[in-house]
């Protein structure tokens, strides 16, 4: 292994939903080891913020203010980025989002916005990446942004988490299809994740200074649910990223990787109360704890 092997020098990176939250992270990550990153993102000021940070950086950033739940949009952004670059190596297809509403309560419209967003724009910029880099003849990286969500029950989001677990098989199918491009195919699974979006800030620009405090009493609750002890950052999803899309992961493929401190291997299970050991149910005591040795 060298160290250059993590590097993603003067290749070209599209991010949907790049120009905040997991996106934002993953799109700096990637300019941190050598890419130029087209940002796609509906807020134009987010694209703005994104694309200075990466040039900042040092490598050239392309913002292009893109709807993805318009397919045509989706796919003159990845015109775009071919123009301007002469090449795409890198797809992360981050865009997405959800709204809580019991599925019954849901309407077909509701439904049909979540499928788009989440699914269908995936779809959609996978369609128009991939004959570029088969054009370039150098293989690629594509990487899906799921949730483990697509992998156990969901209750009030079960439209969005049809549409992660759809986006997982999607993966595998796509990693077996294009293997002989060399394009690999990846998704990763975040699950509480420090987000504009989760903290009150879904439009505008990335401020973190404007996030609510998180109180002692919801730290405690974050340090019993997830067994890395709190939220993730956006920056380990970056991480993971920059992994899978370089030679460090080139016989990684059609890989589900957990991006969420532990959350999905503790299936169910809290950090008890008080004391050392692990409970099923948080704060009722009930579970086993570890015998003294």
């Amino acid at each position: 292994m060298k160290p250059s092997d993590i590097m993603l020098t003067d290749q070209v990176a599209i991010v949907t939903g790049g120009g905040g939250g997991i996106g934002r992270g993953i799109a700096l990550a990637l300019a941190d080891v050598g890419a130029d990153v087209v940002v796609a993102d509906i807020e134009p000021a987010r694209c703005e913020e994104t694309v200075a940070r990466i040039r900042e950086r040092g490598r050239k950033g392309l913002g292009v203010v893109t709807d993805v739940m318009d397919s045509e949009q989706v796919r003159a952004m990845v015109a775009k980025a071919d123009a301007e670059f002469g090449r795409v190596d890198i797809l992360v297809n981050n865009a997405g989002g959800v709204s809580s509403r019991q599925f019954m309560d849901q309407s077909e419209r509701s439904w049909r916005r979540h499928i788009d967003i989440n699914l269908v724009s995936m779809l959609t910029a996978t369609h128009a990446a991939v004959p570029i880099m088969r054009r370039g003849g150098r293989g690629g990286a594509i990487l899906n942004v799921a949730s483990i969500e697509a992998v156990r029950a969901a209750p009030s989001f079960a439209v969005y988490a049809a549409c992660k677990a759809g986006m997982v098989s999607f993966t595998k199918t796509m990693a077996c299809e294009l293997a002989e491009d060399n394009i690999r195919v990846n998704v990763i699974c975040p699950d509480h994740t420090k987000t504009p979006g989760n903290h009150g800030n879904r439009s505008g620009p990335v401020d973190e200074s404007s996030w609510p405090k998180e109180t002692p009493e919801r730290l405690a609750a974050w340090r019993r649910l997830i067994p890395a002890g709190g939220e993730g950052h956006v920056d380990q999803c970056g991480r993971a990223a920059v992994y899978l899309c370089s030679a460090m992961g080139d016989y990684v493929t059609g890989a589900v990787l957990p991006v969420d401190g532990g959350t999905m291997a503790a299936g169910g299970w809290f950090r008890a109360p008080e004391g050392p050991g692990w409970t099923l149910m948080d704060g009722l005591g009930f579970g086993m704890a570890p015998t003294p040795s």
